[in-house]
């Protein structure tokens, strides 16, 4: 199956505004991409890549005075199937896992394990370790936590939403962060696109997705709390041990956002 996606940001600068962008698909979907999402800008300025300590392709320009329009498309090779678990799912314990996994086991800007270590082992203490202690945790997120635009707030910590019990998807997968590493798994957070393929109507406005990745059975394995099911077309843009790892957008000096649109859906025959 072919899945087509992009977005289009447009900001307003009040000055020229240095600003470090993550706006690409992951390298690890190379092999799946049949039209590269390059980034598009307008009005033309120089832009300088790099890759971060988490392997993140980054973008840095600086954006005139006004307004300034960012924008890709992108054409990927995807499995018309939802996902699949790996075959094993055991936990390991903290002194066999490898050394990539133990930033991931400890707190953040917005997971605090320090906070919550108390309630995970209350809450799953007795669940099986492994994946199932994961997917333990996903659903209690995804039961307890209620879903809306409304409650999104750029500084909403783990330990808030666990005590408000309302956020957006990178909320959920802050918590359901926090909660794994409080319980020695290693977890860290994703950002990228998910399609509604095999979604039944009505569906929401496009926008991006956030969800983790857990370290169990001897690799890197995906899940989502907010969603709590397979999916079709999820697309990784970016890793990191929260949101302020993998912000789409970093702006130094004063810029407002007035557009934000994401596509990604199946390309029409």
């Amino acid at each position: 199956m072919k899945l087509r996606v992009g977005y289009e940001l447009i900001y307003e600068c009040e000055q020229f505004t240095p600003m470090m962008l993550m706006l690409n698909t992951h390298y690890s979907r190379v092999q799946d991409v049949l039209s590269a999402d390059l980034l598009v800008v307008d009005p033309a300025v120089t832009i300088l890549q790099y890759r971060d300590g988490f392997g993140n392709l980054c973008s840095r320009l600086v954006a005139p005075p006004g307004r300034i329009e960012m924008s890709t498309t992108a054409l990927l090779n995807i499995s018309d199937q939802p996902e699949e678990r790996e075959p094993y799912g055991h936990q390991h314990p903290v002194e066999e896992l490898p050394d990539e996994c133990m930033v991931f086991l400890l707190g953040s800007r917005y997971c605090e394990t320090d906070l919550l270590s108390d309630v995970a082992w209350r809450l799953f203490g007795e669940s099986l370790p492994g994946r199932d202690r994961v997917q333990a945790i996903c659903d209690f997120v995804h039961r307890q936590i209620v879903f809306g635009y409304e409650f999104a707030r750029p500084t909403k910590t783990a330990w808030q939403v666990y005590h408000e019990r309302r956020g957006v998807c990178r909320d959920f997968a802050h918590l359901a962060v926090t909660l794994c590493r409080a319980m020695n798994i290693p977890a860290r957070y994703c950002t990228g696109y998910i399609s509604d393929i095999g979604v039944a109507p009505p569906h929401s406005a496009m926008d991006f997705a956030a969800w983790f990745e857990a370290y169990v059975g001897g690799c890197w394995q995906t899940f989502d709390p907010r969603n709590n099911v397979l999916r079709t077309g999820r697309v990784l843009m970016a890793r990191g041990r929260d949101a302020a790892d993998v912000a789409i957008s970093n702006t130094f000096g004063p810029a407002k956002l007035v557009k934000f649109a994401v596509h990604c859906a199946p390309e029409e025959a």
